[in-house]
C-alpha cells in the first residue's frame, strides 16, 4: 500500500465508498430502489442520483469556478451512469483537492445573493454531503432487510491492504 497525503486519502475514500454503495444498489430491484424511509432525502435511487449530481456541481465549481449545467431534458440516471459519473468526479476531486489554496474562492448564488465561498468549504461539503446521504441509503437498505456495505475507513484500509 502506497502512503497518500491526507486529502488524497479523504477523497479516495469518498470515491471508494460511493462506488461500493452503487455496486450494492446495482443488485436491487426497481421496488427496492424506489424505497425510502422517514428522514431520508428520498428513494434509494433518487438519493444516489442526488449525491452524483451534487458532486458534478461541486467539481464544476472547484475546477472551473462555474455552476454545472447538465442537460435540460436529462432522464433519471441508471446505476451504471451514476458509477461512471462518480468515477469522473471522484478522480477529479483527488486531483484538484491538493491544488486548492486557502484563499481560493468561487462565487455562489446563495439564496439570491452572490457570495464568495472558499473552495475549501466546497471540498468539505463534498465529504459531508456524500457521507450523510450514504448513511440514509444504508438505513433504507437495513429497513429492507438488506445488508448494507461496510463503508467506514477501517474497511477501506483493509481493502487497500489486499
Amino acid at each position: 500500500m502506497k502512503p497518500a497525503d491526507t486529502l488524497t486519502t479523504l477523497f479516495s475514500h469518498n470515491l471508494w465508498a460511493n462506488l461500493r454503495l452503487l455496486e450494492r444498489c446495482a443488485e436491487l430491484t426497481r421496488e427496492q430502489l424506489d424505497a425510502t424511509i422517514s428522514g431520508a432525502f428520498g428513494s434509494v435511487h433518487d438519493t444516489l442520483q442526488h449525491i452524483v449530481e451534487a458532486e458534478q456541481s461541486y467539481f464544476s465549481r472547484i475546477s472551473t469556478g462555474q455552476r454545472f449545467h447538465g442537460p435540460e431534458d436529462a432522464h433519471p440516471m441508471t446505476i451504471a451512469d451514476m458509477a461512471a459519473s462518480a468515477r469522473t468526479t471522484g478522480a477529479g476531486f483527488i486531483e484538484w483537492a491538493s491544488k486548492v489554496g486557502a484563499s481560493d474562492t468561487v462565487q455562489v448564488n446563495w439564496e439570491g445573493t452572490p457570495r464568495d465561498v472558499p473552495k475549501t468549504i466546497i471540498l468539505t461539503q463534498v465529504i459531508n454531503h456524500a457521507t450523510e446521504h450514504r448513511a440514509q441509503i444504508m438505513a433504507i437498505l437495513t429497513q429492507l432487510g438488506i445488508e448494507p456495505p461496510e463503508l467506514d475507513s477501517w474497511s477501506y484500509f483493509d481493502e487497500l491492504r489486499r
